[in-house]
């Protein structure tokens, strides 16, 4: 039986988790979807739409990778998981 400090971190790391996949899935499906609508707008200088699908997404998964570690640290250390202290036992 979980501790009730446990059932907090799972909750806060599910909906972590549930972020980051709706993330995942509108930069992977949803951006690609419209990339012939997006396309009337220029960002350095090439069409929206062949920049997200050529660098764009890929840049979006390597900052949600980062940032998803870095949140998931902030609530293991939140609740008493973290590495550090799991050191000092």
């Amino acid at each position: 039986m979980a501790t009730p400090k446990q059932e907090a971190h799972w909750q806060a790391t599910k909906r972590l988790m549930i972020i980051t996949m709706l993330l995942w899935f509108f930069f992977s499906t949803v951006v690609f979807m419209f990339a012939a609508d997006i396309n009337g707008v220029k960002f350095l200088g090439y069409p929206l739409g062949y920049y997200m699908t050529a660098q764009g997404s890929m840049l979006a998964f390597i900052i949600m990778i980062f940032w998803s570690n870095n949140r998931q640290e902030k609530i293991d250390r939140e609740y008493g998981f973290s590495d550090e202290d799991r050191e000092d036992e």
